[in-house]
């Protein structure tokens, strides 16, 4: 405990005469600085020391303007205030000096840093939630109530505008998203807005918050759950079940209707295209058939016991082809017959043969031998008439 001359106490543990004190005190001060030498000051053993005052106040000063050096990382700029108010323009990212405090100070913001602010709900580890009812009760446009949680991600665009223009930044940023949420649901109805959720309303925040000049800029909104509220949430999931039923059958209805129609529009283009083609048919007939009767009309004109027996012999070989039979000619020296046994085994076209009557083996012949025979035989039966 240093002493100061004048220092006197009545016991040992009483206080000491302050005026002695702040007299002694103001002597040194006038000592240190009055007078361009190094101050003296007395030892425990009466003796003085030298005190070198100028090396001290240079090393204190150095100190003072080394302070004054700061660092602007990447994505942030310093903002440099000179008596609270900004001195410059922002500074970029880099080595930068700036005359110490008090008389100036430098703040640096982060421009990149993402940031996430909650509304309607609150966070605590990750996993639970902690609802906020009187951010997250919203009414609708058919005047329902609903819960709506949603997340905002900002950053900041104007150093300038955030240090000089907020009091707190989130919430301003709250304010907005609450002011632009509630817009849009007062503008749509409950159903709306359970089915088909919320659309993006950062455009709207943003325009809110460029007014204000915040310095923020809208990333995101994402909604995180829109429920109706608790005491009718059973009510409204027996709704929505009922909706999803009736949906699911739609969706059955229209995938049979996908499947029935095409089968039914291929089958009835399939009619019509038989049908026309069976009437092309029938025509192309009717109209061979009459083409063929004037054409034997002519030849009938012409000789009428002739087309006649023609008619007659043409009818019996159509008639005769399709059947089994056995034709057996006196006159002639052979014998043609239709092997029946044959033409019950087989489909196709019977095999005629023609044998001498005289001989009990038959040798096979070709049609056209058989067709070259059946024209004798016409002619002969002609010439015999």
């Amino acid at each position: 405990m240093i002493k100061f001359p004048g220092w006197r106490a009545q016991n040992n543990d009483g206080p000491p005469d302050l005026d002695q004190v702040f007299r002694d005190v103001s002597k040194k001060i006038n000592e240190l600085f009055g007078s361009g030498k190094n101050s003296q000051q007395p030892n425990r053993n009466g003796t003085s020391i030298n005190i070198p005052l100028i090396p001290i106040v240079g090393i204190i000063l150095l100190i003072w303007l080394a302070s004054g050096f700061y660092k602007v990382d990447s994505g942030s700029v310093g903002v440099e205030q000179r008596f609270g108010q900004m001195a410059d323009d922002v500074t970029e990212p880099g080595l930068h000096w700036h005359i110490p405090y008090p008389i100036e100070k430098v703040t640096v913001v982060n421009l990149e840093e993402v940031r996430k602010l909650e509304v309607g709900y609150r966070s605590s580890d990750g996993t639970s939630k902690t609802k906020q009812p009187q951010e997250a009760l919203m009414l609708t446009e058919d005047e329902n109530i609903i819960e709506l949680q949603f997340a905002v991600q900002y950053n900041l665009n104007n150093a300038k505008h955030y240090l000089f223009n907020n009091r707190s930044t989130d919430d301003a940023v709250r304010s907005a998203a609450e002011s632009a949420i509630r817009e849009v649901v007062g503008k749509n109805k409950l159903d709306d807005l359970l089915q088909k959720g919320l659309v993006d309303t950062s455009a709207r925040m943003q325009a809110i918050l460029d007014r204000y000049k915040t310095g923020v800029h809208i990333i995101s909104v994402s909604l995180q759950s829109a429920l109706p509220p608790e005491p009718v949430q059973e009510a409204f999931e027996d709704v929505n079940r009922a909706n999803q039923d009736n949906q699911r059958q739609i969706n059955e209805g229209q995938a049979y209707a996908r499947d029935v129609i095409p089968k039914s529009r291929g089958q009835a283009s399939r009619l019509l295209a038989e049908a026309a083609g069976y009437k092309l048919k029938m025509e192309n007939e009717a109209k061979g058939n009459a083409s063929r009767f004037d054409q034997i009309l002519a030849q009938y004109n012409n000789a009428p016991e002739v087309t006649r027996q023609r008619l007659y012999l043409d009818a019996q070989e159509q008639i005769l082809s399709s059947v089994s039979k056995v034709v057996v000619d006196q006159k002639a020296g052979s014998m043609l017959y239709l092997p029946i046994d044959k033409l019950m085994n087989n489909s196709t076209a019977p095999q005629i043969q023609v044998v001498p009557q005289a001989n009990t083996q038959a040798a096979p012949v070709t049609s056209a031998e058989v067709e070259r025979t059946r024209d004798a035989l016409r002619n002969r039966d002609r010439e015999t008439r």
